[in-house]
């Protein structure tokens, strides 16, 4: 568990950014050449000079599955470099806590045409898992030794590894002045909350039998347990995935995504040898928490941490085919000084 720990801390800080020297106002505002280079230039028809930049961050369609409006920012310019200190940003999280569960509870109401199909292609694979759950169920082998592996397994997708794991991402980021690793922190800690709360509320309301409760038919109010501890969603399933939604989010490329996903994926599993869970449980559990990650991440998350470049992109643009052409990601953002003056 340790390693574990150490893997998911040490992985993100190679895919993200380094802090800037020492003026913390550099790290709010895009470089100006960054700015007039988010065009490509034109050689033929080149742009009026009172033409304003095409765009200085990415379009948040962009960034997000689902079409969010961006709100309040979880880490504020005034709260970079811990100007405002550490504990400041917290402050604001109760208020973003009431908002997020109003829109969560209301979304089936105000959901785009583009997203509704989420809605179809998730809410017919739960049914469909729900009604086959008892014969799916039956054609595992159902031993102790599945069950102790998948009770062990099941502890990467506990609170005491989450909430830790949470922690240190915003307060190493805070004592290394990494802002997206603090910002990712207060993601984490913001989504849990939101997803700890959909679950209790849905755990109450369907009041599901786990598999190993009464027949082991998996009725809906009919669990012997407190309401509070019902089957229906995963808890399990639906904070592993709004986790590894928000990691997703804030270290694209290969790796973090990667790995993230697959340690979800590997809960979800966990959770049903163990016989904690039916297959509807963790699917509908897993989709939940990735949406509700996806959105606390187009709500909160500040776009000019997205002008630091990763240090893997770095590397790539001292990587040239010729004097003046970076082959790396500096080809989409960077214009040769000697073209942006020529234009």
């Amino acid at each position: 568990m340790k390693l574990l720990f150490i893997t998911l801390l040490a992985i993100p800080a190679f895919c993200q950014s380094q802090p800037a020297a020492t003026d913390p106002a550099t790290a709010q505002d895009p470089p100006a050449a960054a700015r007039d280079s988010a065009t490509p230039p034109q050689a033929t028809t080149p742009e009026p000079a009172t033409t304003p930049p095409q765009a200085t961050t990415p379009k948040q369609a962009d960034r997000t599955v689902l079409e969010i409006s961006p709100g309040e920012k979880a880490i504020k310019e005034k709260d970079l470099w811990t100007e405002s200190g550490i504990f400041h940003p917290f402050v604001r999280m109760p208020k973003f806590i009431v908002r997020d569960q109003v829109n969560i509870w209301t979304s089936p109401f105000h959901t785009a045409k583009a997203d509704a199909k989420y809605w179809a292609i998730f809410g017919a694979a739960t049914a469909t898992l729900i009604a086959t759950d008892k014969w799916t169920v039956k054609q595992l082998p159902n031993t102790n030794g599945q069950r102790r592996l998948g009770r062990y397994t099941s502890n990467v997708g506990a609170a005491y590894t989450l909430v830790p794991l949470s922690a240190g991402f915003y307060f190493l980021g805070s004592a290394f002045h990494n802002e997206r690793f603090r910002e990712t922190g207060l993601l984490a800690f913001e989504t849990l909350i939101d997803t700890t709360i959909v679950e209790t509320v849905l755990k109450a309301a369907t009041h599901r039998a786990r598999p190993l409760e009464g027949n082991g038919e998996g009725h809906f109010w009919d669990a012997s347990g407190s309401v509070w501890n019902a089957s229906f969603p995963s808890g399990h399933a639906i904070n592993t995935f709004a986790l590894a939604s928000i990691f997703a989010h804030q270290y694209r490329g290969v790796t973090v995504p990667i790995i993230s996903y697959s340690l979800a994926t590997l809960v979800v599993g966990a959770r049903v040898a163990a016989q904690r869970h039916f297959p509807g449980d963790v699917i509908a559990g897993a989709a939940m928490g990735w949406f509700i990650g996806d959105y606390v991440y187009g709500k909160r998350h500040n776009p000019a941490l997205d002008e630091k470049k990763p240090i893997s992109w770095r590397i790539l643009d001292h990587v040239r085919w010729g004097p003046a052409y970076p082959v790396g990601p500096a080809a989409v953002v960077e214009v040769p000084t000697g073209m942006a003056a020529a234009n």
